[in-house]
């Protein structure tokens, strides 16, 4: 079997989609890309969150051609190798449906950089693409496009797509971005308003977590 610690992960990381109020049902998907051999790892289409296993796991090549599995793939799967194509310095996505945020990809709005929380891990607003349709390279395109070289974007009346260095990160931003979407949701109804910290301490915010969080050395 191709990648077995690669496939744990994704299968892991796709499970924690669920665990954190990210999706409902099959939605939402976690894929990880191997880039010396150009081969993406991905949830399969249509299956429960409880039946993944890292065996089930499909790899495909940067094409969407299966390489080993035995399902069908994520009707996702394009979009992902999409912007693998074109963004070389990430290795995870994650794609979910997850309310708070994608209330934002319904009105077609921005989700601000008003939370330090949030604002460390992507130090900037999320943007909001136009509408495209789903599950066509229209959408990696608008994605790439719109995303520059941040870790996540809302896809216009679908969701939000979220990257990272592997599976793992992709999914952390994932999470932080809905509990932001969901904070500012309730202060907007509580008639607060919403702005985004200048653009100075978003920086200093976002380098400070980045060398100083957790226990790696940075």
């Amino acid at each position: 079997m191709l990648y077995p610690e690669l496939r744990k992960e994704v299968c892991a990381m796709n499970k924690e989609l669920p665990e954190q109020g990210l999706v409902v049902w099959t939605g939402g998907n976690v894929s990880a890309i191997v880039r010396e051999q150009g081969h993406v790892i991905i949830k399969p289409s249509g299956l429960r969150f409880r039946d993944l296993t890292p065996e089930n796991m499909v790899v495909t090549d940067l094409d969407g051609n299966v390489v080993e599995g035995t399902l069908k793939p994520s009707v996702d799967l394009g979009i992902h190798t999409y912007v693998y194509r074109h963004r070389l310095d990430i290795g995870g996505i994650t794609h979910t449906h997850s309310p708070y945020s994608t209330a934002f990809a319904l009105l077609g709005r921005p989700l601000p950089a008003a939370l330090t929380p949030f604002s460390h891990i992507v130090g900037r607003a999320i943007p909001c693409t136009e509408y495209v349709k789903p599950a066509h390279d229209e959408t990696g395109e608008a994605i790439v496009r719109v995303s520059g070289d941040g870790l996540a974007v809302l896809v216009n009346r679908h969701g939000p797509f979220t990257f990272g260095l592997s599976a793992e990160d992709s999914v952390k931003v994932a999470t932080y971005m809905e509990e932001a979407a969901r904070t500012i949701f309730y202060a907007a109804a509580m008639g607060g308003e919403i702005t985004d910290l200048p653009h100075e301490e978003l920086e200093r915010s976002f380098g400070w977590y980045h060398k100083h969080y957790g226990q790696n050395p940075h």
